[in-house]
């Protein structure tokens, strides 16, 4: 699949996932982050009616969930396509983890790329 952009974004992620997402560590950080990622943002929607911590703790738990997966896909042998830009990766990142990730889940993609790395832990 090329790496070039000529789909639509979710389309394209979707296509070059698979080869993105190949071993058990990045599967495993992945499955813990990108919920974590999510609750965080709901953290940050629900601060001005909650507390101002709320907001601080969205912005740190959604800010670790991106670092964790940063050094995940350093673990993998195709790298993800560099961002072309600040809103390139904004909708790249928010796309990710609340589309990309989910649909891979539920689609069979991540028990399938689980079974692909059997035993292999990085």
């Amino acid at each position: 699949m090329s790496r070039s952009r000529t789909q639509p974004l979710l389309a394209w992620q979707r296509s070059l996932y698979q080869d993105n997402h190949t071993t058990r560590a990045s599967l495993i950080i992945h499955a813990v982050t990108c919920p974590m990622f999510i609750a965080g943002n709901l953290a940050l929607i629900a601060a001005p009616f909650a507390s101002g911590w709320l907001a601080l703790s969205g912005l740190v738990t959604s800010a670790v969930a991106m670092a964790a997966q940063g050094r995940a896909h350093k673990m993998e042998a195709v790298p993800p396509v560099p961002f072309d830009g600040a809103l390139d990766a904004l909708s790249r990142i928010f796309a990710e983890q609340w589309i990309t990730f989910p649909r891979f889940v539920l689609d069979g993609g991540f028990a399938a790329a689980w079974a692909r790395t059997r035993g292999s832990a990085g």
